[in-house]
C-alpha cells in the first residue's frame, strides 16, 4: 500500500504596507463596467496613495541604507528544501503536492524545476520568490515558460540603481512610475534577446537589511496603480486631490 506523500505548512507571506497612507475614491459606475475587469477592479473604487506618509515608514525616504527593488508581477511562492529534496511547496497558505501531475496548477512545478536548472533554489532552508510566466498575470513579461524568481536574487538583480540619486518624496516617484519605471527583469531579458523594448514594472519593493537586522519593519511596497493616472484614461475619478480626505481609513484593508 502507498503512503500519502506528507508536506509540512509554511507560514503565509508577511503583510507589506505602503510608504504612502492609502485611501478609497469611488470611480465612474458606467465606465468602471466597461473598464473595470481589464484592470482587475471588482468594484467602482479606487485604493489611491495621497501626499502624506504612512506613520512608521519615514525610513523608505529617510535612510540611507534603503534600496528599491522590482516587484515583480507574479504569485507569490514559498518552498522548503532539505538535502536537495523539496520537502513543501505554497501559493499564500496553498499547499501544492509536487507529486500531482495530472492535474491542478503543474504550471507552477514547471516553474520551480526551471529555476533548480537555473541554480535558484538553495539545497537547504525555506525560500520564497514570485512566479511568473504565461499562465501568470496576462504575462507582462512576455515568456514562453514560468519561472520562480527567489526574493533574495531579486534584492541582487533588480535594484533600481538610480533611486538614490533623486528625493524621495510623492510628486517625484510619481513622476518616476507614470514615466520610467520599467521592468529590470525584462530589460535584461531582452538585451540578452537582442530586443529594443521596455515594459513598466508593477512596482517597487523597498527593502532595508539594516533595520531587518535590527528586528524592524523592513520593506515597503508602491505599485503604479496606486497612483490615479494609472486609471485617468479609462474611468473618472471622483474627488482625488493629493492631499486626501480628513476621514482616516484602516491601512490593514488594503492589499
Amino acid at each position: 500500500m502507498l503512503t500519502r506523500y506528507y508536506m509540512p505548512t509554511l507560514s503565509d507571506f508577511p503583510k507589506i504596507y505602503c510608504p504612502f497612507i492609502r485611501q478609497t475614491f469611488k470611480v465612474n459606475t458606467e465606465q468602471w463596467k466597461q473598464h473595470g475587469s481589464s484592470i482587475n477592479l471588482r468594484s467602482p473604487e479606487v485604493y489611491l496613495v495621497i501626499n502624506r506618509i504612512n506613520p512608521g515608514y519615514e525610513w523608505v525616504y529617510e535612510d540611507k541604507e534603503t534600496i528599491a527593488v522590482e516587484k515583480l508581477n507574479g504569485t507569490n511562492i514559498k518552498l522548503l528544501t532539505e538535502n536537495g529534496k523539496l520537502i513543501a511547496l505554497q501559493n499564500r497558505l496553498n499547499v501544492i503536492d509536487p507529486l500531482q501531475i495530472i492535474k491542478g496548477k503543474t504550471f507552477i512545478i514547471e516553474g520551480i524545476f526551471r529555476s533548480i536548472g537555473k541554480g535558484y533554489v538553495a539545497e537547504n532552508g525555506e525560500q520564497a520568490g514570485e512566479l511568473i510566466g504565461p499562465k501568470v498575470n496576462g504575462n507582462p513579461y512576455k515568456l514562453d515558460f514560468h519561472e520562480w524568481y527567489p526574493f533574495q536574487k531579486a534584492i541582487g538583480d533588480l535594484k533600481y540603481r538610480s533611486f538614490h540619486e533623486h528625493e524621495r518624496n510623492f510628486e517625484n516617484w510619481s513622476s518616476w512610475f507614470k514615466d520610467n519605471l520599467h521592468s529590470r527583469y525584462f530589460t535584461k531579458r531582452a538585451s540578452k534577446l537582442g530586443l529594443d523594448e521596455k515594459v513598466f514594472a508593477e512596482g517597487v519593493v523597498f527593502y532595508n537589511l539594516k533595520r531587518k537586522a535590527e528586528g524592524k519593519s523592513w520593506m515597503s511596497k508602491l505599485r503604479r496603480d496606486m497612483y490615479p493616472w494609472f486609471y485617468s484614461d479609462k474611468m473618472e475619478i471622483y474627488d482625488y486631490t493629493p492631499e486626501g480626505k480628513t476621514a482616516a481609513e484602516d491601512q490593514e484593508q488594503f492589499d
